[in-house]
C-alpha cells in the first residue's frame, strides 16, 4: 500500500513583526506539546523580535504593549529558561538560537507530520 501525502498550504501576511512572531512560536508551542500561555508567547515573540528581554527599558516596553508587570516577565523568564526556550548569553536573556528567527523577513514553515 502506497503512503498518500496530503499538502496543505497557508500563507498569512502582516507588517506586524511581532504578530508573525506571536503565531510563529503559538505553533511552535502547539506542536512540541509546551502548553505556553498567550502571555508566555508574547514574551517569547517581544524578545525574539527585540533581541533580548534584559534592559529596564525593553521590559518596560513589554509592560506597556501587553499591559503586563515586571514581576510577571521575572516569572515567565525564569520558567522559559527552564525549559531551554531562554537562554542567557553574555548577561543578556535571548531566545534559545535554535528557534530564534528574524521576523522583519518572510518566514516558511514546513510541517511533516508522519504516520507510521
Amino acid at each position: 500500500m502506497t503512503n498518500k501525502i496530503i499538502l496543505q498550504k497557508l500563507s498569512v501576511r502582516s507588517q506586524d513583526s511581532y504578530v508573525l512572531a506571536e503565531r510563529y512560536y503559538s505553533i511552535l508551542s502547539a506542536l512540541n506539546d509546551l502548553h505556553l500561555t498567550q502571555r508566555e508567547v508574547q514574551l517569547v515573540a517581544f524578545t525574539a523580535v527585540r533581541g533580548n528581554m534584559s534592559y529596564a527599558n525593553v521590559k518596560d516596553e513589554f509592560c506597556k504593549k501587553y499591559n503586563s508587570s515586571s514581576p510577571t516577565i521575572s516569572n515567565i523568564v525564569s520558567k522559559l529558561k527552564k525549559i531551554g526556550i531562554f537562554i542567557k548569553e553574555g548577561g543578556k536573556i535571548k531566545v534559545n538560537p535554535m528557534i530564534a528567527l528574524n521576523f522583519n523577513l518572510d518566514v516558511q514553515m514546513e510541517i511533516k507530520l508522519l504516520h507510521g
